[in-house]
């Protein structure tokens, strides 16, 4: 079974970075009042979205959207952000073209969140119609395509993303992952060892090496790299490698 691939990115925007972004920039009252709501979609999202509401309805504009936007983040409303952003990613106002990629990136986010993969896929091509020369888009675009196991489809992106950033580990290890899917042995072993040159020690290459080693029935080899996982790991990848470990016993 192969081993989830995608994580969320992170999904907000300096508020003085995206409010610099559109097209037609507010007035200073409304570039304090952007920045007050996008600093409390994450720390008060429900009070964010009700200023934000009543914000659009005051004719806010994008500001305001994108607000109402990033507080249905924050409150796991999941869908409706993705939706949302990708209304104003799409729409008729006259925003910068970074500022729009970004837009769709978040969306795509969004709907990973989500656990929609489909729709993810469709914002993270506008994204990239957009820009095909940032290797986080091509990444998210491979998380995406990975959530619906399209594992074709996950490598070319990554192989974009590693053309653009040949000196990841991460992407290695992603790349691993999707050639374990395919059944890519020799490829994804050679991605890891890279990986693991690049990071000597990496718990997340080493749970990705232990995977690979159990798939090809190298039981006592992934053992091994599931306790070598566990020296210095964040808490989620130890958590992961215990688990695999678990799974090990007779």
């Amino acid at each position: 079974m192969s081993r989830p691939i995608f994580a969320v990115i992170c999904l907000c925007l300096a508020p003085m970075a995206a409010l610099a972004a559109v097209g037609a920039a507010p007035s200073v009252p409304d570039r304090a009042h952007y920045r007050r709501c996008l600093v409390d979609s994450s720390a008060n999202p429900a009070v964010a979205l009700a200023d934000a509401e009543s914000w659009i309805n005051a004719g806010g504009g994008v500001p305001a959207e994108h607000c109402a936007a990033l507080s249905l983040v924050s409150l796991k409303r999941y869908p409706e952000a993705g939706a949302r952003l990708d209304r104003i990613a799409s729409g008729r106002a006259a925003l910068d073209v970074q500022f729009r990629i970004a837009l769709y990136d978040q969306a795509g986010n969004a709907w990973l969140l989500a656990g929609q993969g489909a729709k993810a896929v469709q914002s993270l091509t506008g994204a990239l119609t957009l820009s095909a020369g940032d290797p986080d888009l091509f990444t998210d675009m491979a998380r995406a395509q990975a959530m619906v196991r399209n594992w074709h489809e996950v490598v070319l992106d990554l192989n974009a993303a590693l053309q653009l950033s040949p000196r990841r580990a991460d992407l290695l290890v992603l790349r691993a992952s999707a050639r374990r899917a395919l059944k890519q042995y020799a490829e994804a072993r050679a991605d890891i060892d890279n990986a693991l040159k690049l990071k000597p020690g990496d718990s997340d290459a080493l749970v990705e090496s232990g995977l690979l080693r159990k798939q090809i029935g190298d039981l006592g080899g992934a053992r091994r790299d599931f306790q070598a996982a566990l020296k210095g790991a964040s808490a989620e990848t130890a958590a992961e490698a215990r688990e695999h470990l678990e799974a090990l016993k007779p």
